[in-house]
């Protein structure tokens, strides 16, 4: 099966025969590594960023709906306080 551009880490079929792989072979396979291992680096790296980025733009909604909470409570409280005010007046009125 394949999965994206994983290589396997099972020994060449050329040189699983028993023979040791020559320094050339060790030397491109190490740098292969090497170079896989960059690769993986700089990818946990643009994650982290990423996770961090998401992290902070978490917070600034967390604290907007806190805003927004405020002021939805403090305007039902004021459209209460003035629907109050109209009844008194209406009453008031209907008293004359």
């Amino acid at each position: 099966m394949c999965y994206g551009n994983q290589r396997s880490l099972s020994p060449d079929p050329l040189t699983s025969s028993g023979n040791r792989r020559s320094p050339v072979i060790n030397a491109l396979v190490v740098e292969d590594l090497r170079g896989r291992l960059a690769e993986t680096e700089a990818r946990l790296e643009r994650a982290r960023a990423r996770e961090a980025e998401l992290s902070r733009r978490l917070e600034e909604m967390k604290r907007f709906m806190s805003v927004m909470e405020i002021l939805e409570t403090y305007l039902k409280r004021r459209f209460r306080e003035q629907q109050e005010q109209v009844q008194q007046l209406f009453a008031s009125i209907q008293r004359i």
